[in-house]
């Protein structure tokens, strides 16, 4: 497995960092893959798919709707 290496992490982070790997019961390394892990999970990408089908779900409904771009140009133009 590939490492890596951050360099000048504050002195504040890094306590911070492990008195939450200590909370939790986990080693600085354990708390920091789990971090890694979890930001470069799968959770932004839930969300562009639910965008998705939001906007597939309105556009099946047969409705239109109106742009929001020239409602607000119109509004600003007051």
């Amino acid at each position: 497995m590939p490492d890596v290496l951050i360099r000048n992490v504050s002195k504040e982070v890094l306590a911070t960092l492990k008195q939450r790997a200590a909370a939790k019961g986990r080693s600085l390394q354990v708390e920091l893959h789990k971090i890694l892990e979890e930001a470069a999970g799968e959770n932004d990408l839930d969300g562009v798919k639910m965008a998705a089908d939001i906007r597939k779900k309105l556009l099946a409904g047969g409705k239109s709707y109106s742009d929001s771009v020239e409602l607000i140009r119109e509004d600003r133009e007051r």
